[in-house]
């Protein structure tokens, strides 16, 4: 079984010192090592910005795409190839901007990837400006008088559109970010992970020592029942979405590979996948 260093490759990340990134791809590493992955067992698809390099940081099959366009690509990705883990990733821009369409429609299939986003409520590598996670009155170079759109609150929309393993965590907080991607990975369906990566160089409000003082573990509430939908919407409304740990997860609900007939291993050992040469010049000519 491979531990987490294999998961590691020879190249150096280029991240602004500090960046909430490293921990991310720490935690991805070591939740790949802790499940029981190999190298050749993991799909890591990414999108464009700071965060969408992180593909070609971990030794793993990897895919640096175009901006937003992460989730189609890695679902393609699993459809084709079921025996891969599917990891896709991005940052809250990527993702919840031009990206936005292709999450809601993942989580509406359920389709079994997980999907972790590095939100940092700003664009760094485009050098600073408001991205849709920015909240109100916040000041950048595209909003020098303060945003005047509020904050998107990713949590809440996932719950609305029918996510079935929502989670948020800390970068600082490697041990519950591991676990919490092991969770996603381990999970059945489409598993939605935000975390909050501090952008060190451009964004001085959302800072990590802001997001100690302002964050609430779940655990640390007292009874909170991470499979009840109703409770978990009620709790990030009631702490603006500053959480921490598993806000909501339904196991009974099927994932997208589920209900494709013939998708599943058992169809798949029945079936005959030989192709003869007649066949194959028949599927081409059908292309020409």
């Amino acid at each position: 079984m491979a531990t987490f260093k294999e998961f590691r490759n020879n190249v150096k990340p280029n991240w602004c010192p500090g960046c909430g990134d490293f921990s991310v791809q720490a935690a991805m590493q070591r939740a790949a090592a802790n499940v029981g992955l190999e190298p050749e067992g993991l799909a890591v698809i990414s999108g464009i910005g700071c965060s969408g390099r992180i593909s070609g940081y971990i030794n793993s099959y990897g895919f640096h795409g175009i901006h937003g366009r992460s989730l189609p690509i890695a679902q393609g990705v699993k459809m084709a190839n079921r025996e891969l883990t599917v990891i896709a990733s991005g940052g809250d821009g990527d993702g919840f901007a031009i990206g936005m369409g292709h999450t809601i429609h993942a989580i509406r299939r359920n389709i079994d990837i997980t999907y972790i986003v590095m939100d940092n409520q700003i664009y760094g590598l485009t050098k600073g400006q408001t991205s849709p996670r920015s909240a109100a009155g916040f000041k950048t170079k595209s909003t020098p008088q303060g945003s005047i759109e509020p904050a998107l609150s990713p949590m809440e929309m996932a719950l609305s559109a029918g996510a079935t393993f929502v989670a948020q965590s800390f970068s600082t907080d490697l041990k519950d970010l591991t676990a919490i991607i092991e969770a996603g990975i381990n999970h059945k369906g489409f598993s939605l992970i935000n975390v909050f990566s501090p952008c060190v160089t451009y964004n001085k409000i959302n800072t990590y020592d802001w997001f100690k003082e302002n964050l609430t573990k779940l655990s640390d509430i007292e009874g909170y029942d991470h499979t009840n939908r109703e409770e978990a919407m009620q709790t990030l409304m009631k702490h603006d979405g500053l959480v921490t740990g598993i806000i909501y997860q339904n196991t009974e609900r099927k994932s997208y590979q589920e209900l494709i007939p013939g998708y599943a291993p058992e169809a798949l050992a029945k079936a005959d996948l030989d192709l003869s040469q007649e066949s194959f010049d028949k599927l081409v000519a059908e292309f020409t």
